[in-house]
């Protein structure tokens, strides 16, 4: 069964009633007043000259406008526009000698005033029908151009969307195997130390999959659900350090959750596993994700600073904080703020980043998702 919308409708009811109203004003008008009375072929005259007004309006804006001026043809353009009204004008001359308006009119005039009408015999121009048909032609041109336009706009902001949505796409289909491939290297190496405690890791690698591939596909995800994948992430890591490595992480108690882009704060916990523990020398590794309100999320990582290659983000191939930095871009514009000091005064590498968050990307969470456990 068809559902009715009144917005279906709005648009041609606005046309019939501001047409109403147009010919309402315009067959009523007199120019003169007082006790002359027009005869019927004046109303008939009016009647043809507004049907041909409306005409021309619709005209204008389906043919002329489209064909001529979008394309850039400015000067045919201009042309057709002197043409329509020439063709308008004439046509009203020739209605006006049809119907014997100019003989009819004088006796009018003289039955009211005693007098004919002033320049009756030498020609003249319809000054009226001048500007009447400007103003159709003028209206009809104005309002084409801005529905034009605005349909413009509202295709290149769809288009905008659809770039920042599959831009995003990639990236995220740039990190997750990045962080894979790291993980499983972990993995292959603890099998050979214990294999209960490798059991244990593809468990947990397993459930981090599920969340990445099923509870994120909406494109944005809960914050308890984030901070549970980033605690998960750094117990499974931990299951290949020694005693020489101390890993401290604190996270906001209670949890308000909002909805957070996914995996956006993994390739700085991989830095800091990468570049900070060394089998050789005693480390430590700081990861704390706060909630000072509902709306602002900070994150803050430390991790010491080794005697070894520089400190990089991306890892081996280079696409981690770039593509960190690019996600931030597109999904929280001017609501983020990153600082990197990869050399404070105690010997650190330390990121810092505060997020603004909100309920407008709640859209994503629309439908329900796995839970995350």
């Amino acid at each position: 069964m068809a559902v009715l919308t009144p917005r279906r409708y709005l648009t041609p009811l606005i046309h019939v009633l501001v047409w109403g109203l147009f010919g309402l004003t315009f067959l009523l008008f007199q120019p003169l007043t007082g006790r002359l009375t027009m005869p019927p072929q004046f109303w008939l005259k009016q009647g043809l000259m507004f049907g041909v007004w409306v005409a021309t309006f619709y005209f204008t804006g389906k043919v002329l406008v489209p064909r001529l001026l979008f394309p850039g043809r400015t000067g045919w353009f201009i042309l057709a526009l002197f043409g329509t009204t020439v063709a308008i004008l004439g046509f009203s001359k020739v209605l006006e000698s049809a119907l014997n308006l100019p003989e009819l009119m004088d006796k009018a005039f003289r039955a009211a005033a005693g007098r004919p009408r002033l320049g009756r015999n030498g020609p003249h121009i319809d000054t009226m029908g001048l500007l009447t048909t400007m103003f159709v032609l003028g209206i009809s041109t104005c309002i084409t151009v801005v529905q034009k336009w605005q349909k413009d706009a509202q295709l290149r902001q769809t288009l905008e969307q659809q770039r920042v949505s599959s831009e995003l796409s990639m990236l995220k289909a740039q990190i997750n195997p990045h962080f894979f491939f790291n993980t499983l290297n972990n993995i292959y190496a603890l099998t050979l130390l214990d294999g209960e405690q490798a059991r244990t890791a593809i468990h947990r690698l397993s459930r981090m999959m599920r969340y990445v591939l099923y509870d994120t596909a909406g494109g944005m995800t809960l914050l308890s659900q984030e901070i549970a994948f980033v605690q998960d992430y750094i117990t499974l890591m931990q299951l290949r350090l020694d005693d020489r490595v101390t890993v401290t992480f604190e996270r906001p108690e209670p949890v308000h959750d909002v909805p957070v882009a996914p995996m956006l704060l993994l390739p700085f916990l991989e830095n800091a596993f990468k570049h900070g523990v060394a089998a050789t020398e005693a480390s430590r590794i700081y990861v704390a994700i706060r909630q000072p309100r509902a709306d602002l999320v900070e994150l803050e990582v430390r991790n010491s600073r080794l005697s070894l290659p520089s400190t990089d983000l991306a890892g081996s191939n280079g696409i981690g904080l770039a593509n960190t930095r690019r996600r931030l871009d597109l999904l929280y514009p001017g609501r983020f703020h990153l600082v990197v000091d990869d050399h404070t005064p105690a010997n650190e590498f330390v990121v810092y980043l505060t997020l603004q968050v909100g309920q407008e990307a709640s859209v994503g969470l629309a439908q329900p998702a796995l839970q995350y456990s």
